[in-house]
């Protein structure tokens, strides 16, 4: 089992080598009482990448679905290039 402190601040990355940012969090559905996304920071290079416009002050936010994630340790290798990063919205 793992704890979420041991998650957060883990650097996430694609199967292609890109470094997409540091889990910031999780979303979680309360009606299936499931986690569902890790919630990832994105690196000022990934959002702009990504096509996502980084507000001045603040940060841009990809929630990743469970299913991408091969394995974690010291950081979090997604099942996926960058390019199948692009077809996810922004969270919030």
């Amino acid at each position: 089992m793992t704890n979420l402190k041991d998650l957060n601040g883990k650097k996430v990355v694609t199967t292609d080598a890109y470094s997409l940012g540091e889990v910031d969090g999780i979303e979680f559905d309360v009606e299936k009482a499931a986690i569902t996304h890790l919630r990832v920071d994105l690196t000022k290079e990934a959002a702009n990448e990504l096509r996502f416009k980084k507000p001045i002050m603040g940060n841009v936010y990809v929630c990743i679905p469970l299913n991408l994630i091969q394995a974690y340790g010291h950081v979090v290798n997604l099942n996926v290039p960058l390019e199948q990063i692009k077809t996810l919205k922004e969270c919030q």
